[in-house]
């Protein structure tokens, strides 16, 4: 069973930045975050493969940036220029690579992040 520990989540002014962070307890080729906010649907945020193929919601371009450190296992979220509309429960969600595609078998408990105006 594959662990996820995420961290950094908070509570910042519109403008402001945080920065998540998610630690698998073991090497895991498809690492991503998604989001999910009361009465929304979970969507993916950004998603890091082994290869270093990234994709990046429209929604978050230019303000997010994802990276990986493949020794630590760990996905980093870098969210910048935050809005209330980025306020939500941020989960890493982790993976194999199977017919071309990353499947998020693990997940971890979820990182709230909140922005005020």
């Amino acid at each position: 069973q594959v662990q996820l520990v995420e961290s950094g989540g908070g509570s910042v002014q519109t403008g402001g930045s945080l920065r998540l962070s998610c630690e698998a307890s073991i090497s895991i080729y498809c690492m991503g975050w998604f989001r999910q906010a009361p009465g929304k649907e979970r969507e993916g945020v950004v998603n890091i493969d082994g290869a270093g193929r990234t994709r990046v919601a429209d929604s978050v371009k230019g303000r997010f940036t994802a990276s990986r450190d493949k020794d630590k296992n760990t996905l980093f979220l870098e969210m910048n220029n935050l809005n209330p509309g980025d306020s939500a429960m941020y989960y890493c969600a982790a993976g194999p690579r199977t017919n071309l595609r990353c499947q998020y078998n693990y997940w971890g408990q979820g990182t709230q992040v909140t922005v005020s105006s």
